[in-house]
């Protein structure tokens, strides 16, 4: 069940862009014992088998090298599944601003407040800071590095993923209109 539900979101975010083949992850909550997370350096579109970490203690050695981001927001939340992606404009907007404050209809609707949160990719300090930024919304930009989303299915993840994207883009076109001169 974890292998398809991976590998069809895994696919999903491909086609839409939002990452590379093997740069990001996702996980899914089984309860309170720990969640299933993909392998690190699996591809997306392929992952084989997800890899179960505990709440507590060492996590395996193949598991994605972000696995102490998901570890703090399944134990400082009730969310169910996470992914983590590198989009493109998402990355570029986090690294000018502090927090992203959507122009578009649905970001507005959606994710009023996109927080860009600090630290290093793989770090007790990045886990924490994500987690946090996760209270208050349910999708975060770690800077320069990419979106962390959150939600009750993988399918709420993306979404939420796809939406912060889609802000960023829009609020790319609105500057660069905004310096466009006009004759």
């Amino acid at each position: 069940m974890y292998a398809r539900e991976f590998e069809r979101i895994g696919k999903r975010l491909i086609a839409e862009h939002l990452v590379g083949v093997n740069f990001g992850n996702m996980s899914m909550r089984k309860g309170d014992e720990g969640f299933f997370i993909k392998r690190t350096g699996a591809y997306l579109d392929t992952p084989g088998e997800p890899v179960f970490v505990h709440m507590e203690g060492d996590a395996p050695e193949e598991a994605s090298s972000e696995y102490r981001v998901h570890r703090a927001v399944y134990q400082k939340s009730h969310y169910n599944a996470i992914i983590h992606a590198h989009p493109l404009y998402a990355v570029a907007v986090s690294v000018i601003l502090e927090e992203v404050i959507p122009k578009d209809s649905e970001g507005e609707m959606f994710c009023p407040v996109i927080p860009v949160v600090y630290g290093r990719p793989g770090t007790d300090d990045l886990a924490d800071n994500v987690a946090r930024g996760l209270t208050r919304a349910p999708v975060v930009i770690a800077r320069g590095h990419g979106t962390f989303a959150a939600g009750k299915t993988l399918d709420d993840a993306f979404v939420l993923t796809s939406l912060a994207e889609h802000s960023c883009q829009v609020l790319s076109l609105i500057e660069g209109f905004r310096n466009k001169k006009v004759n």
